[in-house]
């Protein structure tokens, strides 16, 4: 497995280990009402302000806080495992994209360290919400559509898995992704996505029905 240098310069929040977060309700959180912020809104073609606005209001409506918290750090790190990747994500699709679920190498490992948030602009999971289905790329370099990605060269990626939260309304929330160093067999690309997609369910399970522990 490739090392990478933890001072490496990537388009993400530099970011120290978290502390363990304390299990909460998400419906007992108690936040200010989620606003998208005017600039990102005023940026963005129409369709795209309305469909972040959308989502603003919805995580809102669910009571659904956009901080790390434990259960979906869990369910990252549970995915991440199962495919046999280093990095697990539950994202949602904000002014910037907001990992509200992340595992990653230890901070001392040689790995690539990330923060809580990246951009929009970054990355594969704006495709997968786009596209509104998963998103398996066993090589990132066999396509020279998804090759060329900022976070490609900067946190060392070969193989992508991304599978998106939607809605029972049709709104599109984020994604769930896991991401690692090593390309993956052609061979098992059908269950890894599977991992993902499941995961996804769990992820929309965890938002809209059952209390967050």
């Amino acid at each position: 497995m490739p090392q990478h240098p933890n001072d490496a310069r990537i388009p993400l929040q530099a970011a120290t280990p978290a502390l363990p977060l304390p299990r909460r309700d998400l419906r007992d959180a108690t936040r200010d009402p989620l606003t998208p912020p005017a600039a990102a809104l005023t940026s963005q073609p129409v369709q795209q302000s309305l469909e972040l606005a959308q989502r603003y209001e919805l995580l809102h409506r669910l009571g659904v806080p956009t901080v790390a918290n434990e259960d979906f750090d869990d369910l990252a790190r549970d995915m991440a495992e199962k495919a046999g990747f280093l990095y697990g994500f539950v994202n949602l699709g904000l002014a910037r994209q907001t990992f509200i679920g992340l595992h990653q190498p230890l901070v001392d490992s040689g790995y690539v360290i990330v923060g809580r948030t990246m951009s929009r602009d970054h990355g594969w999971c704006p495709e997968v919400m786009t596209r509104k289905k998963a998103l398996p790329l066993h090589d990132v370099h066999a396509s020279p559509r998804f090759s060329g990605n900022a976070v490609v060269d900067a946190v060392g990626i070969r193989s992508y898995f991304g599978a998106p939260l939607i809605h029972e309304s049709g709104t599109v929330l984020g994604t769930v992704c896991v991401i690692d160093p090593e390309r993956r067999p052609l061979s098992e690309a059908r269950r890894i996505r599977d991992i993902t997609i499941h995961s996804g369910a769990q992820a929309m399970d965890l938002i809209t029905h059952a209390p967050i522990r």
